[in-house]
């Protein structure tokens, strides 16, 4: 790091243990500044008298973290994943920054990097996890399960999505794939855990950032003379919309703007409790009135979504033993879509309220007690149109209703049973008012560590999803709807190498059961018939699912040099579905994913990273062979793949200390190796006598150059 004082310009860089020597210092008032690129400017103001010496102890903070006076010091760099399940990968606040990338700064991006995660959309937030798909996954945020938390186009077939959440907000994301614990509801696939920071107790605090997807700022700082208190804004608004208005031709829910504003209040009453206020409203819109003459009728001209979330939150600590987070929230969501006639396309609404209760007691230096319950009165509505002509439409689908979702849990956990032996026991108990469906799901871990930095760790668990308003209530669905169920099996050995990296093995298999499925839905070949798309086809809980893999990773953690991490994984999802008697791979079955990410500080001011990912293709999702180039229908379900996915980003930062602050330079290069990526577009019916069938790929970003700037004051 830089150390300098303004007044004199004398500067000097820490060694590798933090340390820093000035020295020939004239007698005065200064102010010494603390520099690095990945980190707050820290300055301290000084009197240094005639032949004194003076020794500091400074706290600086990373650029994604609150800041105070005092610091924490981390002996183990994997600290975040303390009391996480057995397949947990957490980034810090930095490394997701870092990881957002500057043409699209989105923490959900961050993940896409980490060991399991399959993303093969450059426009798409979202991704798969060991072969979930996104639906299956748990997002939560500060402890609240979320919906649909993105900028995005909804009813316009595939759409590019974005956080609506400002990743300079977030302090640690955590991927949990299988085994995760029974405080998380209503998921069967995996778990996105984030939680956010506080804003900064020292002083206030002012960043800027201008790029080319989007400019924004952020302000935070004390509340109170006795700084008890602490508060946070920002704002964002995106440009991105222009660079790809030449793909509003042929994707058009891609080439949607957005902006969103957060706000955050943080309150320490007491030493045992504190208060805590957050929202976050964004809205995103898609206008294509410069194309209006090449729209047809079931082509949307204006699009718009908006999402808005409130949370309330108590934490309370009335001794070292007990600790109790309760959080209420409110959530809502809209979007409306029009023609070129102003005609309506297409409406969705969803609203919920919640309320969450968390307890940890340690009832002994060994032993642990976690539960809660969670309820969450939810309702939605919406509709789709198509237009036979401007006077005749058909209402394509249709739902309205409500329900209460709610549930409980327990799980003791106790450790040094035995030398090196740990043990977890679980439950969860949850519920609907939609059908009165109750589920059961008891987990059950233990693990082992015959030597220091050796684990070795075995887990089972069963989990359930019940079905969304909208399978509930749509004209083809039912509220006799099951809760999807899963068995997650794992085995993981963890090796510490050092005190700075690890190496960590796992082998895993999800059995799904109860998947909601439209069986009759696609059109395909019975023997030499087609049996043609049934669109309203009924929504059934006959699909199942085996999803089986391995995966190995690498990883190094480091304030100094060199951090990141390489993970390979090999995974086989099949599907059966016993209306139809068929098997198939699923949607998401990708054979061979590897995500690697290094980033290394070349010197205080300067940091150079680079992201890699590959995946060998998922399939195009339907009944389709190719021959020659051309797609036909089949009688077996996904046979084709997706080209083979591969990205090589680079990113370099480079801070610069200003009189009155800092600024930090971006520049990245997308895609460098120009590899030709393509994304599943849509399905547009067949020719019922060559039974020939007609499918749009659209290739995502080529190589892309961008870059951005952040002030810091």
């Amino acid at each position: 790091m830089t150390i300098k004082l303004a007044e004199s310009g004398a500067h000097v860089q820490t060694d590798a243990a933090g340390q820093f020597n000035l020295s020939g210092i004239e007698p005065g008032h200064y102010k010494l500044v603390v520099s690095s690129v990945g980190y707050r400017l820290f300055e301290k103001q000084i009197d240094l008298k005639a032949g004194q010496h003076v020794n500091f102890d400074l706290a600086i903070s990373p650029e994604a973290a609150q800041h105070k006076d005092t610091v924490e010091v981390h002996a183990d760099p994997f600290d975040f994943e303390q009391g996480a399940g057995p397949t947990a990968f957490t980034l810090s606040g930095t490394e997701a920054k870092n990881l957002a990338g500057v043409l699209a700064d989105d923490p959900m991006r961050s993940l896409q990097s980490a060991p399991g995660v399959a993303a093969n959309d450059d426009f798409d937030s979202r991704f798969t996890l060991h072969g979930a798909p996104y639906n299956q996954l748990g997002l939560y945020l500060d402890g609240i399960l979320l919906h649909e938390p993105f900028h995005t186009v909804q009813g316009e077939g595939p759409s590019g999505s974005t956080a609506a959440f400002n990743g300079d907000m977030v302090a640690t994301m955590t991927a949990q794939s299988e085994n995760y614990g029974a405080q998380y509801e209503n998921r069967t696939g995996g778990v996105i855990d984030i939680e956010t920071r506080e804003g900064s107790t020292d002083r206030i605090h002012v960043r800027a950032n201008a790029s080319v997807p989007d400019a924004g700022f952020l302000a935070e700082g004390p509340f109170g003379k006795s700084h008890k208190g602490s508060w946070l804004l920002s704002a964002r608004k995106s440009y991105i919309q222009y660079f790809l208005k030449d793909l509003a031709q042929s994707m058009p829910s891609i080439a949607f703007g957005f902006q969103d504003t957060q706000a955050q209040f943080n309150y320490a009453f007491t030493e045992s409790n504190s208060f805590s206020v957050k929202v976050i409203d964004g809205t995103s819109a898609l206008d294509r009135s410069s194309a209006v003459s090449s729209l047809g009728l079931n082509a949307a001209e204006f699009a718009r979504y908006r999402y808005t979330l409130l949370t309330l939150g108590w934490r309370f600590t009335p001794n070292r033993s007990f600790l109790m987070n309760t959080r209420a929230a409110f959530t809502e969501e809209r979007y409306d879509n029009t023609n070129q006639l102003a005609q309506p396309l297409g409406y969705g609404y969803f609203g919920e309220w919640a309320a969450k209760s968390d307890a940890t007691w340690s009832w002994a230096d060994t032993a642990q007690l976690q539960f809660g319950g969670t309820v969450r009165p939810t309702g939605g509505s919406g509709y789709a149109n198509f237009y036979n002509d401007p006077t005749s439409l058909t209402i394509t689908n249709q739902y309205r209703g409500d329900a209460i979702y709610g549930g409980g849990y327990a799980q003791q956990s106790f450790t040094r049973l035995a030398k090196g032996l740990t043990l977890s026991l679980g439950g969860r108990w949850d519920t609907v008012t939609a059908n009165r469906q109750t589920a059961i799901s008891p987990q059950a871990s233990i693990a082992y560590s015959p030597w220091a930095a050796g684990r070795f760790s075995f887990a089972w668990g069963r989990y359930a999803q019940f079905p969304d308003i909208d399978s509930f209530y749509a004209e083809n669905g039912s509220p006799r709807l099951l809760p999807a169920r899963a068995d997650h099996f794992s085995a993981t050995f963890e090796e510490r190498l050092g005190n700075q990296a690890r190496i960590r093995l796992e082998a895993f298999q999800r059995n799904d059961t109860n998947l909601l499925s439209q069986p009759f839905v696609d059109a395909h070949l019975v023997g030499a018939f087609i049996s043609p798309d049934y669109f309203q086809s009924p929504i059934t809980n006959t699909l199942t699912g085996v999803t089986k893999g391995a995966e190995v990773f690498i990883q190094k953690r480091s304030a100094n040099r060199w951090t990141g991490w390489a993970s390979y994984t090999f995974s086989r999802s099949e599907m059966f579905d016993p209306l139809t008697l068929i098997h198939f791979p699923s949607d998401q079955d990708q054979r061979h994913t590897f995500n690697g990410y290094l980033s290394y500080r070349l010197r205080p001011t300067i940091n150079l990273s680079a992201k890699f990912n590959y995946g060998s293709g998922f399939p195009v999702p339907g009944f389709f062979t190719l021959q020659n180039g051309t797609y036909y229908l089949a009688a077996e379900r996904n046979l084709v793949r997706l080209p083979p996915y591969q990205r090589l980003d680079i990113r370099l930062n480079k801070s610069k200390t200003l009189k009155h602050g800092k600024m930090t330079l971006f520049v990245e290069v997308v895609n460098v190796l120009d590899h030709a990526n393509y994304r599943f577009d849509s399905y547009n019916g067949y020719d019922p006598t060559t039974k020939q069938a007609y499918i749009s790929l659209s290739e995502m970003f080529p190589l892309f150059p961008s870059a951005g700037v952040t002030f810091e004051f």
